[in-house]
C-alpha cells in the first residue's frame, strides 16, 4: 500500500522573509477600483469640519473609502465594519491597516458625512459621465416605499388626534363654565354659550393662573376641578398640539421615528400588505446607474416629481431632455411643469393601456368617445342629444395646484331607450371634462406610441424596476436601519453609491479597462497593445483610455 502524503502547512514552517498578505488581492479586484474612485473625489468640504488641536483623527478619505466599500459589499453595520477592518484583507488594505472602532465609524457616518452625502453621490455620477457611461440627458423615474426602522405599532393619526382634541376642548370649556358659575353663584347672570370654543394650551394656562388667584379660599370641589385641569387636561392638550405640529400636512407618523409616514407596503408574494411606517424613495436611472435620488413623506408618486427634478437640476446644473415614468406621475400638474421646462415627457396616465383595448375604443357611451363640437362647446350622446355647457369648477391637488373643469349636461334623458347603458343617475346625464388635461394626454399618447416612445416604454421596466430589485432582493435592503429624514437620506445615498460602484466594476472588469482605470498606464507600452485595433477583445480599449486619462 502506497504511503499517503499531505501537503505541508505553510504557516507551520518558518520563512526567512515575511509574506505580504496584500499581494493576495488580485490586481483587478473591485477594492482597487473603489480606492481609485475615492482618490479622485474632492472631499475638502468634509475636511473643513475638522478643528485643530487635540488628538489625531483618522483621515476622512480613508473613512469614505471604507464606507463605500462596505456598502458595495452589503456590509451596513458599523460593528461588522469594525470586525472586517481587523479580519478582511480587502478592508485592511483599503484602510492602510487602520482600525477605527464602531463608535468612530458611526460618528463619522452620522455626523461628518451626513450633510455631504448628496455631493459625494453627485461627484461619483459626474465621474461616470466623464467616462461616457452616462449622458444625463434621460431619466427613467420611479419610486418605491421602504420601511422605516421605527416601531410598527407606535402610530399617531391626524384624524384621531383632531377628534380627541375637540372632545378635550369641550370638556375643558364645560369645567371652566362650571367654575365660573360657582364664582358668580347665578347661572342666569353668566350668559354662557353652550357651543364649545377652541382653546389652546397657552390660553388655558393664563385662564388657570387667573382662576387660582381668584379661588384661593374656594371649596374642595372647585380646587379638585382646578387640579384636574392643570395635571390632566392641560397636559393632554399640550400633547395633542405637539402631535398636530409634528404632523403638519401629513396624516400620520410613528412615535419612534417622527419623520416616517404610515404607508401600505406589499409584503408577501400575493401582494397583500399592511400599513407600516415608511418613506417614499424616488430614483432616476440611466443604463441601470442611479443618477439621482430623493426621499419623500407622501405615499403617492404624483406629488414628488417636481421636487425630484429640482434636486437633479441643482446637483448637475442642467435638466434632462427626456423623462420616462409610469402612470403614477401622469397628472395635469406634472405635464404642465415638464412642458414649461421643455422636457420631452414620455409619461403615462391612468387608463393609458386600458383605452388601447377594443372594448374601450368601441364603447360609444364613454366620455372620451363622445363627439365634441369645439367651436360651439357641446358634446353629443349616442342618441344624438346635445350635452350643453352648464358651468365651470375647480379642483385642488395635494400640492395646491388648481385645475379648471367644465360641466356638461343633457336636457332630457327620460324615455331614452339607451339610458340603461348610458348612465345610472336619477336625473339627466352629466359629465365633467378637464380640457387642458385631455390635451396633455393626447400629446402624451402621441409621444408614447411613437417609435422612440415604444423604445423608452420597453426599457423602463428593465431600468428602474431592475435597480429596485437589486437593492431590495439581492442586497437585502428592504428596511432602513437609521431613523429621521437626514439619516435616511444618508443611508440611501450610501446604498446608491454602492450600487453604482458595483455596476462600474461590472463594466470595467474583463477587457483590461480595469487596469487602465486604476492607473496602470504602462500597459500601453506592451507589444500586445500595439495592434489593439485589430484585436476584437480589445475593441473597447481606445474608447476608455482618453477620458480616463483626462479625468486622472
Amino acid at each position: 500500500m502506497a504511503k499517503i502524503q499531505f501537503k505541508q502547512l505553510p504557516l507551520n514552517s518558518p520563512s526567512l522573509f515575511p509574506q505580504d498578505i496584500f499581494e493576495k488581492i488580485p490586481i483587478n479586484h473591485p477594492v482597487r477600483l473603489i480606492n481609485e474612485v475615492v482618490d479622485r473625489l474632492n472631499i475638502d468640504h468634509i475636511i473643513k469640519q475638522y478643528k485643530g488641536g487635540g488628538t489625531t483623527s483618522f483621515h476622512p478619505r480613508m473613512m469614505v473609502k471604507v464606507l463605500f466599500y462596505a456598502y458595495t459589499t452589503n456590509v451596513y453595520s458599523c460593528r461588522k465594519i469594525e470586525k472586517a477592518l481587523q479580519e478582511n484583507i480587502h478592508f485592511m488594505w483599503l484602510s492602510g491597516n487602520s482600525t477605527p472602532d464602531y463608535r468612530t465609524i458611526n460618528y463619522f457616518r452620522g455626523k461628518r458625512l451626513k450633510a455631504h452625502i448628496q455631493s459625494l453621490f453627485a461627484d461619483v455620477v459626474r465621474l461616470l459621465h466623464e467616462l461616457k457611461y452616462l449622458s444625463l440627458d434621460v431619466q427613467y423615474i420611479d419610486g418605491t416605499k421602504i420601511e422605516s426602522a421605527a416601531n410598527r405599532y407606535t402610530f399617531v393619526w391626524k384624524g384621531s388626534v383632531g377628534k380627541n382634541k375637540a372632545k378635550l376642548e369641550t370638556k375643558i370649556n364645560s369645567v371652566l363654565n362650571e367654575i365660573e358659575s360657582q364664582i358668580k353663584q347665578d347661572q342666569s347672570e353668566l350668559g354662557r354659550d353652550e357651543t364649545p370654543k377652541p382653546i389652546n394650551s397657552t390660553e388655558l394656562k393664563n385662564k388657570l393662573a387667573t382662576l387660582n388667584e381668584q379661588l384661593k379660599d374656594s371649596n374642595k370641589a372647585t380646587k379638585k376641578q382646578l387640579k384636574q385641569l392643570e395635571e390632566d387636561h392641560l397636559t393632554r392638550l399640550e400633547k395633542y398640539e405637539n402631535q398636530l405640529e409634528i404632523l403638519g400636512e401629513r396624516n400620520s407618523y410613528s412615535k419612534t421615528d417622527q419623520d416616517a409616514v404610515f404607508m401600505r407596503l406589499k409584503d408577501d408574494h400575493m401582494q397583500n400588505g399592511q400599513l407600516k411606517p415608511a418613506y417614499n424613495t424616488q430614483i432616476s436611472t440611466e443604463d441601470q446607474f442611479i443618477t439621482h435620488y430623493s426621499i419623500h413623506q407622501t405615499a403617492g408618486d404624483t406629488t414628488t416629481l417636481e421636487t425630484h427634478l429640482d434636486g437633479f437640476e441643482q446637483q448637475y446644473g442642467k435638466q434632462s431632455k427626456e423623462v420616462i415614468a409610469d402612470a403614477g406621475y401622469g397628472s395635469e400638474e406634472n405635464y404642465e411643469m415638464m412642458e414649461q421646462r421643455q422636457i420631452d415627457a414620455y409619461v403615462k396616465y391612468n387608463y393609458f393601456h386600458k383605452e388601447q383595448k377594443r372594448p374601450q375604443k368601441q364603447n360609444p357611451f364613454l366620455v372620451q368617445n363622445l363627439y365634441y363640437n369645439e367651436s360651439e362647446n357641446f358634446f353629443v350622446c349616442p342618441m344624438g342629444q346635445k350635452l350643453e355647457h352648464i358651468g365651470k369648477g375647480k379642483r385642488k391637488s395635494t400640492n395646491g395646484f388648481i385645475s379648471q373643469v367644465d360641466y356638461y349636461q343633457a336636457r332630457r334623458c327620460e324615455g331614452c331607450p339607451l339610458r340603461g347603458m348610458c348612465h345610472k343617475s336619477a336625473g339627466n346625464k352629466k359629465i365633467e371634462i378637464n380640457h387642458k388635461l385631455n390635451q396633455y394626454r393626447a400629446k402624451a399618447r402621441e409621444m408614447l406610441t411613437s417609435e422612440r416612445g415604444l423604445m423608452h416604454r420597453s426599457k423602463r421596466p428593465i431600468e428602474v424596476e431592475a435597480v429596485f430589485g437589486q437593492l431590495k432582493s439581492n442586497n437585502k435592503f428592504s428596511r432602513f436601519t437609521l431613523r429621521k429624514m437626514d439619516k435616511v437620506n444618508l443611508e440611501f445615498g450610501l446604498m446608491s453609491i454602492g450600487h453604482n460602484l458595483r455596476k462600474l466594476t461590472q463594466k470595467v472588469l474583463g477587457n483590461h479597462r480595469f487596469l487602465i482605470f486604476c492607473g496602470h498606464k504602462d500597459l500601453l507600452d506592451l507589444p500586445i497593445y500595439q495592434n489593439q485595433r485589430n484585436q476584437s477583445k480589445f475593441k473597447y480599449l481606445e474608447i476608455y483610455i482618453t477620458p480616463i486619462h483626462r479625468a486622472a
